[in-house]
């Protein structure tokens, strides 16, 4: 969640000036940030190192029927990417689908700078942005705006003395940390464009400095500030197309629907979404917390403790979904048992890889070389309700050369059976790959099956 922050307000607003039932699919597509790298090895590190990173910024956060189908693009640094059009005339930006937040923002205005995002196919000085002086709906939030308690609860405004409508306060600027790096701007009101129809008075961060983060975020938390509640949305769904596509004109869709339309069909499994922990940190009231009874490799149960799979009230435990983070991650003592039963069964036939987990950052890897066909126990999650996700190989397991498989799950180095602050376990995108997911905001449940998506 975004926190408060002492930034002049003026060095902000002198930036820019301003003038005072459907469904909808959009494109998704694996977002194409990451750092050069030599070799395979490096960029596996590069991924396993921002899923941790990102894991602990998540735990230890500081912030009538009708359709619209957006794409959604894989991209190499991870994520994936959607395309929104805002303002007036519209102004067509690139964003990160992020499920663990929920403020929508962009870079904005032509001062816009990027900190340490010397990425792939990203030249930090041409980064596209938002020219609020060049749209007609700009408005800058005010700070008595209701919505600016969307994102600042507690504000505390001036009274305005005299003439009110000489009152010019604004709603603070804010500072958003992700686990990647950072952003700051001003709260803009502004209108989101869709073929199907237009949603006025949208609030979205307009950001003036960033570190690491040379796209904007497209925010689907569960917070009154994310896009689906400021689109009033019953469900949104998408299928996450292979990370082999990454940084390719390859998409699958994002469907947003705000009727009650009939969901994907009698083969999707769902499971309730757990109520949000009662936290001091406001942060895990973004999150899409589900309850995982068992994690089985090979029809064996690895007995996770029970304190790892539920969250307490301080928001300590529990499982969350995350389409921001790439390789699922786990709590050690979790983790541990998880790679203990695939050493056990794998180990049977295949050798540790060991120099390549060194290089990998992943663990455990092993030696197929030679293999004609390699046969691995299977990954299941079994959540309330008696959803089973069974996982494909390829969302668990990475091959490379032929040669070596890695397990795709990070891990952190907590203390041996202590639970960690916040989520215990965080659902990435890497595993949710040619899965159709089904986030039915109506109704209160995660839905998903297996399918290949295009």
């Amino acid at each position: 969640m975004p926190s408060l922050s002492l930034l002049p307000l003026f060095s902000l607003i002198s930036l820019f000036s301003l003038s005072s039932a459907y469904t909808t699919t959009l494109s998704l597509s694996p977002a194409a940030f990451a750092p050069p790298l030599s070799n395979p090895w490096q960029r596996l590190n590069h991924l396993a190192t921002a899923s941790a990173t990102r894991a602990h910024h998540l735990k230890l956060p500081k912030t009538n029927i009708s359709a619209t189908k957006v794409p959604l693009f894989p991209r190499g640094y991870g994520g994936y990417s959607i395309s929104l059009s805002f303002g007036t005339p519209p102004q067509t930006l690139s964003f990160v689908m992020d499920t663990g937040s929920s403020l929508v923002w962009f870079p904005c205005t032509q001062r816009y700078t990027c900190n340490s995002c010397n990425f792939v196919s990203v030249n930090p000085s041409n980064i596209s942005t938002f020219i609020p002086r060049s749209s007609s709906s700009s408005r800058i939030v005010g700070c008595k705006n209701p919505k600016c308690r969307w994102v600042f609860p507690g504000v505390q405004c001036k009274e305005c003395e005299g003439n009110p409508t000489a009152c010019t306060e604004f709603c603070p600027p804010y500072i958003i940390q992700y686990g990647s790096g950072s952003t700051t701007g001003l709260l803009l009101s502004e209108t989101l464009l869709f073929p199907e129809k237009p949603v006025n008075n949208f609030v979205v961060g307009c950001s003036i400095f960033s570190s690491r983060q040379p796209s904007g975020i497209a925010g689907f938390g569960r917070g009154p500030e994310s896009l689906p509640a400021q689109m009033g949305l019953k469900r949104f769904s998408y299928c996450l197309v292979s990370h082999r596509f990454d940084d390719t004109p390859v998409s699958s869709d994002l469907v947003l629907v705000s009727g009650a339309a009939a969901g994907k069909g009698s083969a999707t499994n769902y499971t309730p979404f757990r109520k949000n922990p009662s936290s001091s940190n406001p942060a895990y009231q973004d999150y899409y917390y589900v309850t995982l009874r068992k994690i089985t490799v090979g029809g064996v149960n690895v007995k996770a403790p029970y304190k790892f799979l539920v969250p307490d009230s301080d928001g300590n435990g529990g499982t969350i979904v995350d389409s921001g983070t790439t390789f699922t991650f786990m709590e050690n003592p979790v983790f541990e048992l998880v790679a203990q039963q695939f050493e056990k069964q794998v180990g049977k036939n295949y050798s540790r890889a060991t120099e390549v987990e060194n290089q990998s950052g992943l663990r455990p890897c092993f030696n197929i070389s030679g293999e004609n066909s390699v046969i691995l126990p299977q990954l299941s999650f079994h959540f309330k309700g008696g959803a089973e996700m069974v996982l494909p190989l390829a969302d668990y397991f990475s091959f490379f050369d032929d040669s070596v498989i890695c397990m795709t799950i990070v891990t952190n180095s907590a203390a041996e059976g202590e639970v960690g602050p916040g989520p215990a376990i965080i659902l990435g995108n890497y595993q949710q790959q040619n899965f159709y997911l089904e986030y039915d905001l109506e109704n209160e449940r995660l839905g998903f099956q297996k399918q290949l998506c295009k």
